[in-house]
């Protein structure tokens, strides 16, 4: 099982040219607070592009309440 206060967080990433989000990666809150800019490949434009994390919760990263 996971562990219940892991720093690793999921977040996407987003390419600054169009817009889509391609890629989905985890980070370590901790070491690195700011946000994560890698070159990476883009299939729609077949080249290496920019993609910045996105800023946007992706639903992952929170527990959801039981139903009673």
């Amino acid at each position: 099982m996971a562990k219940k206060n892991d720093k690793r967080k999921i977040v996407g990433l987003v390419c600054e040219e169009t817009g889509h989000r391609t890629y989905y990666t985890k980070k370590n809150t901790m070491n690195t607070p700011d946000k994560l800019e890698l070159r990476k490949y883009n299939p729609l434009l077949r080249r290496v592009t920019k993609y910045v994390e996105t800023s946007k919760s992706l639903g992952r990263n929170e527990v959801k309440a039981r139903k009673k």
